[in-house]
């Protein structure tokens, strides 16, 4: 089993996005940080950076292993685990994940209170920093 914890940092307003996830198993440990699109809610940057996660762990090859995602956000859980959001910012994200999550064996996505995600979350400023980097470029 692998778990996986995702996170995202928005700043300002506009607002300047980046996202961040770690993976933990048996001889695995993995840590990313990656700026996301300006012009994001905090709640659109945590589902692309569910969105990044699950795009990484289909490119890395886990859509076999059972794999058990937390994150902080209420709404990215509550959104995938009803398969349903009336709400139109979330509506393409979700059918991307709809999508995404048809390649994999057993994927479990729960929310955890940010206190249980602080490794995500230093990723995610991380990522919102090369965001900011570029932004001054």
């Amino acid at each position: 089993m692998i778990k996986a914890y995702v996170d995202a940092a928005s700043k300002g307003k506009p607002s300047i996005n980046g996202g961040g996830f770690m993976l933990i198993g048996d001889n695995l440990y993995v840590q990313e940080c990656f700026p996301l699109a300006p012009m994001l809610s905090n709640h659109q940057a945590e589902f692309a950076s569910f969105c990044t996660l699950l795009d990484y762990l289909i490119a890395n090859d886990y859509q076999t292993q059972t794999l058990m995602v937390y994150t902080d956000s209420k709404i990215l859980a509550q959104t995938v685990d009803k398969n349903y959001t009336h709400n139109s910012d979330f509506q393409h994200y979700l059918y991307e994940i709809q999508e995404k999550l048809t390649q994999f064996s057993l994927l479990i996505l729960q929310w955890i209170p940010e206190s249980k995600n602080k490794g995500a979350d230093n990723l995610a400023r991380q990522g919102l920093q090369k965001a900011l980097k570029l932004q001054n470029r």
